[in-house]
């Protein structure tokens, strides 16, 4: 089992910057490919890049490519998204997610909302 718990979001404006956490409890943490995603209203859910436990390799979307990163500290159990240049489209509740034994993203967290202001 892997409990997921986001924090970091809010407001910002355009052209600023956040950095979202995740933080994961339980023992398989270290085994896990770590994802992030997020959905904005009347939206469906998007990945928005992700981070491979075996190789270290990260992922993402073209529209955050160049802006965003994503790290892990398996020391602290947690993986972070670095978000630059935000715009208002990255208007979003964002989730982190563990994928562990399975083809799928079968592990979530609650979510955080991050707000860009034009």
């Amino acid at each position: 089992q892997v409990q997921l718990v986001e924090s970091g979001g809010g407001l910002v404006q355009a052209g600023g910057s956040l950095r979202l956490s995740c933080a994961a409890s339980g023992r398989t943490f270290s085994a896990a490919d770590m994802g992030w995603f997020r959905q904005a209203p009347g939206k469906e859910r998007e990945s928005v890049g992700e981070i491979i436990r075996s190789s270290g390799a990260t992922y993402y979307a073209n529209s955050v490519k160049g802006r965003f990163t994503i790290s892990r500290d398996n020391a602290k159990n947690t993986v972070y998204l670095q978000m630059n240049s935000l715009k208002p489209e990255d208007t979003a509740v964002y989730y982190c997610a563990a994928r562990v034994g399975a083809l799928r993203y079968n592990y979530w967290g609650q979510g955080t909302q991050v707000t860009v202001s034009s």
